[in-house]
C-alpha cells in the first residue's frame, strides 16, 4: 500500500534542546503503528513534532505527497492529521455537544457514528467537560479527533490514568478503529500490553532514537527482548 506519512531524518525538540535524533519512519495507508518506550525518551515529542508543536532541527515530514513540516499546526490538521493529546485538552466549560460540533468536518465520521463507538457521550451531550469522568473525557478527546475526519490519527497515551476496566473498554475501541482498516493510526502508549495487542507493528524509542521497528508479536513472545529494548541506556 502507498505510504501516507513519512519522516525522513527528523531531529527535533524544544528550542535549542534536541529530543529526537535522525528519525526515519513511514506509515502506509490504513496501517496502525504502536510506539513504546520508557518515560521521557521522546514518544510524545514524536507526535508533537508531526503536529508541528516542536522545533524541527533537521529532516522532512510528508503527508501523502506533500511536505508538511513547513506548515503551522492548524494547516497540518486541515491537511489530514487528527491528534489526541496526552492532556486531552477538551474545552472544560463547553458541553459535550459543543466540543464535538466545534471540530466536526464533513466526512465518514459523523456524530451518529461517534455515538455508536462511545454511547456514554450521547447520554452526556449536555454535560460540560468538567462534569465528565476521566474515561469520558478521553472518549470525548478521541471522538473530537475522529470528527475532524483525518487521514492519520495520532494518539498520545490514551489509557494513562484510567481504571483497568476503562482501559480494557478503550483498548477494544482502539482495536475496532484499527480493524476498519481505513484510518492510519499512530498510538503512543506506556502500557506495552495495550500497545502490542493494538498493532501488528511496534516501534521502540530510546533516548530520541528508534531502537526497534518490527513485529509486535516478536516482542510479545520474547519478554526479555522487550525488557532489554525498553531498558536501553
Amino acid at each position: 500500500m502507498p505510504e501516507i506519512l513519512q519522516l525522513q531524518g527528523v531531529s527535533a525538540g524544544y528550542g535549542e534542546t534536541h529530543v529526537l535524533e535522525d528519525i526515519a519512519l513511514a506509515l502506509a495507508e490504513g496501517e496502525s503503528l504502536s510506539v513504546i518506550g520508557r518515560n521521557g525518551v521522546g514518544k510524545s515529542t514524536l507526535l508533537e513534532t508531526i503536529m508541528g508543536h516542536t522545533t524541527l532541527h533537521a529532516g522532512e515530514i510528508h503527508l501523502r505527497a506533500g511536505r508538511i513540516d513547513t506548515l503551522p499546526a492548524h494547516a497540518r490538521a486541515i491537511a489530514g492529521l487528527g491528534y489526541v493529546p496526552q492532556e486531552r485538552e477538551i474545552f472544560p466549560s463547553l458541553s459535550v455537544r459543543e466540543n464535538l460540533d466545534l471540530c466536526a468536518r464533513p466526512g465518514p465520521w459523523t456524530l451518529e457514528r461517534v455515538f455508536e463507538l462511545f454511547p456514554n457521550l450521547q447520554a452526556r451531550l449536555g454535560n460540560a467537560g468538567t462534569q465528565l469522568s476521566g474515561g469520558e473525557q478521553q472518549m470525548l478527546a478521541i471522538a473530537r479527533a475522529l470528527l475532524t475526519n483525518p487521514s492519520v490519527l495520532l494518539m498520545d497515551e490514551p489509557t494513562e490514568g484510567l481504571a483497568p476496566v476503562i482501559v480494557q473498554a478503550l483498548a477494544q475501541v482502539l482495536v475496532r478503529l484499527r480493524s476498519e482498516g481505513k484510518l492510519s493510526i499512530v498510538l503512543v502508549e506506556q502500557n506495552s500490553r495495550v500497545a502490542l495487542d493494538f498493532s501488528p507493528r511496534t516501534v521502540v524509542i530510546d533516548r530520541g532514537r528508534i531502537v526497534y521497528d518490527g513485529e509486535s508479536e516478536r516482542l510479545r513472545k520474547d519478554p526479555e527482548l522487550l525488557a532489554s529494548l525498553i531498558a536501553v541506556q
